[in-house]
Order: structure tokens, then C-alpha cells, then sequence
């Protein structure tokens, strides 16, 4: 078996095609739309920032750019919270997704602290 290098940046894409399957399959009422949009666009937005702080020339701009990605999936992380306590959406997907999360924040936070000691 090859070794591959981790990819957080691949990470981030299957996180937001979840969040975007996980999604398309709620309810069509007015929670489901409500939350199912705002959820899209947290669970998104923080793969899409990530990929902008590649692009940046200075640290601060990187720091600032994993702030938003990691904003995003704190967001993210309570929409689900939210979707748990009112039994929306598939419970096994809502679990997975939550540690995700958990983990992506802590990959973040420990990136931003290690960049900013600097």
C-alpha cells in the first residue's frame, strides 16, 4: 500500500460534498430549507476559504482566510447541533458529519496557533 501524503484540502471537498449530499436529502419545508441552506453554505465556504488562503502572500492573509474556514465550520457544527435536537435529517449522516467537524476545527485551530506563534 502507498503512503499518501494527507490532504486537508481534499478533506474539506468530501466534508462539503457531504454537507451537500446530506443536504439535498431533507425535508423540503420550511426548516428543512431554512437550515438545509445555511448549512450548505457554512459547510461549503470553509473548503472555498481554505483554497483562497493557498493563494495568499503573507501569513497574516493566510491566518485571516483559516479564521473564516474555521468560522464556517463552527457555524456548520452548531447547524447540526440544531438539526439533532429537532431530529432533522438522517441521524447516522448528522453524527458522521458532526466528527468531522470536530476534527477539521481542531486541525484548524491547531494550524492558526502554530502560524500565529511566528
Amino acid at each position: 500500500m502507498k503512503n499518501r501524503k494527507f490532504d486537508l484540502e481534499d478533506r474539506l471537498v468530501s466534508f462539503a460534498a457531504d454537507i451537500a449530499l446530506f443536504c439535498k436529502e431533507l425535508p423540503n419545508d420550511f426548516m428543512g430549507q431554512y437550515y438545509g441552506n445555511q448549512l450548505l453554505r457554512s459547510g461549503g465556504s470553509s473548503a472555498l476559504n481554505f483554497g483562497e488562503a493557498q493563494g495568499t502572500n503573507s501569513d497574516r492573509d493566510y491566518i485571516y482566510k483559516l479564521s473564516l474556514a474555521l468560522k464556517e465550520l463552527k457555524e456548520s457544527r452548531v447547524n447540526l447541533r440544531i438539526m439533532s435536537k429537532i431530529h432533522y435529517g438522517s441521524e447516522e449522516v448528522r453524527i458522521k458529519l458532526l466528527d468531522e467537524i470536530e476534527q477539521l476545527i481542531k486541525i484548524f485551530a491547531t494550524i492558526i496557533k502554530n502560524k500565529s506563534k511566528f
